[in-house]
């Protein structure tokens, strides 16, 4: 290969890799589905903080919206508002359920620590147990998860309660680094939710 043609590959595999990451990105903050500007929970209303599209490789899992009581900008604020907050998906391809219980579990392994992970056994056992228990999602199934103070964490497939809350304040914010923690499942999907619901 001549030097001008080595320098041509490169050229190509260069602007490759950045067609690539550019629809990387924009596949983070553009979102299939519509999401409401507000919703009620535990008596209280709701804003969409904002919304993103969960990208795996080339393809996308599943839109994400973010819903809390007032508008924050960083993981840090997020953890630390309290009230109730609601993470709401929709399916964009078929999901088995044990892949998704799988990588929930992973998500909240690499940004919890040990102590907590064991104090919170039980709680992390329910989460798992329900998405596992169903053999997949399929497009357009939506699954939630809805945290009121004082109750916990309640779970939801096509808008369906799966028993009762589990956890306190500390597990909810376990779930919630599984996206905004030290490692995000998805650091663009992550800055998304938190854009003001604008994308």
């Amino acid at each position: 290969m001549t030097p001008l043609q080595s320098l041509a590959t490169h050229a190509r595999m260069t602007a490759l890799i950045a067609g690539m990451a550019l629809c990387l990105q924009a596949g983070a903050a553009t979102t299939v589905n519509k999401y409401e500007p507000t919703a009620q929970l535990g008596g209280s209303t709701l804003q969409l903080n904002g919304k993103g599209t969960r990208v795996r490789l080339v393809f996308k899992a599943y839109d994400l919206g973010l819903y809390t009581t007032k508008h924050v900008t960083t993981p840090a604020e997020l953890l630390a508002l309290p009230g109730p907050k609601r993470l709401q998906f929709v399916a964009l391809r078929d999901l088995p359920g044990t892949d998704l219980g799988r990588l929930f579990l992973r998500g909240m392994s690499d940004n919890a620590t040990p102590a907590q992970l064991t104090r919170h056994a039980l709680s992390t056992t329910r989460l798992i147990d329900i998405f596992s228990g169903k053999p997949k999602l399929v497009t357009g199934d939506t699954f939630a998860m809805d945290f009121i103070p004082g109750k916990g964490t309640q779970f939801y497939i096509q808008g369906q309660p799966q028993g009762e809350p589990v956890g306190d304040d500390e597990f909810f914010t376990m779930v919630l680094r599984i996206w905004f923690g030290d490692s995000p499942a998805d650091t663009q999907l992550r800055d998304a939710l938190l854009d003001g619901g604008k994308n």
